[in-house]
């Protein structure tokens, strides 16, 4: 049995699809889950119940934590280290792997121009300080050889069937809809993108990969060094529109926080966006032979499903 805490979402999804390759015995975890395979197997789950995650996770090998809760800060540091704790108990208690996906909010600020699995963790955010909290503890049971581990991370990602992403909300969709395109942070710094298919299959080899554990993983993402700029090109170009951007500065993102739950917690983040943010997946890339989907393959893809959606 292999389980998929948080299914459903943007990682959840596609690695269900990809990890039929492996096995077809697949737990889907959430609130609501639905079927991505038809052998799937459902297990409804209150997941800020804590007490629920024994039983989810009884009787599997592998355990992959997709969740994704509210974008909230307070949310976060009362949610995620008790939830990391009950998770690691269990993966524990019944002998499961555990595979953990990453964001890359605990790196240092000065390694955001060329992240590798080595960049420091030195969060410069509260919500990366709640991040590393959680790949501290699992490293150390890892460490005291108490569990078998790995953490992989993305870039921002982009692709089909996400529902909400910053790129998503304040680019695409307004492109779509024929609007201006609301452009964040700095439009001519480096900023590369994770395809969410690559990583989905990236966290289901890595998870079926004895010797990919007790390590950091990232996700294969493009190398091309694209600005923000050249993504609002790609996206407008397959999307048959003619670009048209607003440069959205520091101040009206805190105004727009006033009505926005979700923009009222992103001020902290900006630093992610005012200079080069590049992500170095080459380790995964060398050692299984993949590379990222290109992005213009993967804008087309993402593109061709939301409006096959509308």
């Amino acid at each position: 049995m292999q389980t998929i805490i948080g299914s459903g979402g943007a990682i959840g999804t596609p690695l269900a699809q990809a990890l039929t390759a492996y096995t077809k015995d697949i737990r889907l975890v959430s609130r609501n889950p639905k079927k991505v395979n038809d052998t799937d197997q459902l297990y409804p789950c209150d997941l800020t119940n804590f007490a629920n995650l024994d039983a989810a996770i009884a009787g599997s090998e592998v355990v992959y934590v997709t969740i994704g809760f509210t974008y909230s800060l307070k949310v976060w540091q009362s949610t995620w280290p008790p939830f990391m704790r009950a998770v690691i108990d269990a993966c524990k208690k019944h002998g499961a792997n555990l595979v953990f996906f990453d964001n890359i909010y605990s790196y240092a600020t000065e390694s955001l121009q060329h992240m590798t699995e080595e960049s420091p963790l030195k969060p410069e955010s509260k919500k990366g300080a709640v991040r590393k909290q959680l790949v501290d503890m699992i490293m150390s049971e890892v460490a005291a050889g108490k569990l078998q581990a790995l953490i992989i991370r993305s870039a921002d990602f982009y692709g089909p069937g996400i529902a909400n992403s910053m790129l998503i909300e304040t680019i695409v969709k307004p492109i779509l809809s024929g609007k201006t395109a609301n452009a964040i942070g700095a439009m001519d710094a480096i900023h590369n993108y994770t395809y969410t298919p690559d990583a989905g299959k990236a966290a289901a080899l890595l998870g079926n990969t004895a010797d990919a554990y007790n390590q950091v993983w990232h996700a294969p993402t493009t190398h091309e060094k694209l600005t923000l700029r050249d993504w609002i090109q790609l996206i407008a170009t397959e999307a048959g529109a003619k670009p048209k951007i607003r440069p959205v500065p520091a101040w009206m993102i805190r105004v727009m926080g006033i009505f926005d739950p979700v923009m009222r917690e992103f001020p902290e983040m900006l630093y992610q966006f005012n200079r080069d943010y590049y992500f170095d997946s080459t380790k995964f890339e060398k050692r299984f032979n993949i590379q990222a989907t290109k992005p213009v393959e993967g804008i087309r893809e993402m593109i061709s499903t939301m409006k096959n959606n509308q």
